[in-house]
């Protein structure tokens, strides 16, 4: 046996799809984007609020529980041959839903896979952690907010990481944004997901975060935009690891994609490794007044 390795060529070569999570106020039109995507969409509904795209022909599937997410992910993403077999996106789940959704064939048709939203995919979770041994004590047999929490984050991310890992399909996450004030009255932005952890971690997870916000144009009217750098005047959560992105680009998803698949940019002329206009002081450079 010689070391399994995938070379440059062939590395390159491989189909990728993007993975993604968009992110933006209630009413901002993010379920609207699926109007901007080809009729090659899966419609992952969670929120059964399909009204902005009536009359718009994609194919959905509508799970209710976290059991029927879970098993709609090993389905889409196949499994992993590092788990258990007593593990969800193991083999064995992986043949179980194929038992009972039929041939895995079927999803061919579809290179993209819309999920709306990662909001509600958090309750469903944590409303599952609740009734699980986990998350009541052993002692008294009360229920432990705390363990529900960390079981729910170690879901949440189970789930993320395993349809991030559906190498040759788009999939785009879409969750609501909450404005809030630190303890320092300044305004940050949050995802509106139960738990911590799943909203520290998702931002390392997906390929592309993007912010959908509203911007006042010069004539006064508002504008809706994505939002794409990390480094951005207005302090929205964003990530691009494409490099290949402006900082705000239209609202179109489909054209946005087709902008990531563009040949990259030569590294030398898209990455600076050159020190800030204005060097932020350090410790060493600040006096006692």
């Amino acid at each position: 046996m010689t070391l399994p390795i995938i070379t440059a060529d062939q590395r390159m070569a491989e189909p990728r799809g993007i993975k993604g999570v968009i992110f933006g106020p209630p009413g901002i039109g993010k379920t609207s984007l699926l109007w901007t995507l080809l009729n090659s969409t899966l419609f992952y509904d969670l929120e059964a609020g399909d009204l902005a795209i009536e009359g718009l022909a994609v194919d959905a599937i509508r799970p209710r529980t976290w059991t029927e997410c879970r098993d709609f992910a090993a389905f889409i993403g196949g499994p992993n041959p590092a788990l258990r077999a007593d593990q969800p996106y193991s083999q064995a789940h992986y043949d179980a839903v194929c038992d009972r959704f039929g041939d895995p064939a079927v999803l061919e048709k579809y290179d993209t896979v819309f999920i709306d939203s990662i909001t509600v995919a958090g309750r469903l979770c944590f409303q599952w952690s609740k009734g699980q041994p986990e998350a009541h004590s052993e002692k008294t047999g009360k229920p432990d907010v705390r363990g529900a929490y960390g079981l729910h984050g170690r879901e949440m991310i189970a789930w993320l990481t395993h349809l991030q890992h559906t190498r040759a399909k788009n999939v785009w996450f879409v969750g609501i944004l909450d404005e809030k004030l630190d303890d320092f009255n300044r305004k940050v932005f949050q995802p509106q997901i139960d738990g911590s952890k799943t909203g520290l971690e998702l931002p390392g997870i997906v390929d592309q975060v993007i912010t959908m916000a509203e911007f006042k144009a010069e004539d006064g009217s508002l504008q809706r935009g994505f939002v794409c750098q990390t480094l951005n005047p207005w302090g929205y959560p964003a990530k691009d690891r494409s490099g290949r992105l402006d900082m705000v680009e239209a609202p179109h998803l489909g054209r946005l994609m087709e902008k990531i698949r563009q040949p990259a940019t030569p590294a030398p002329e898209r990455l600076s490794h050159a020190a800030p206009p204005t060097a932020p002081a350090t410790p060493s450079d600040t006096t006692d007044s």
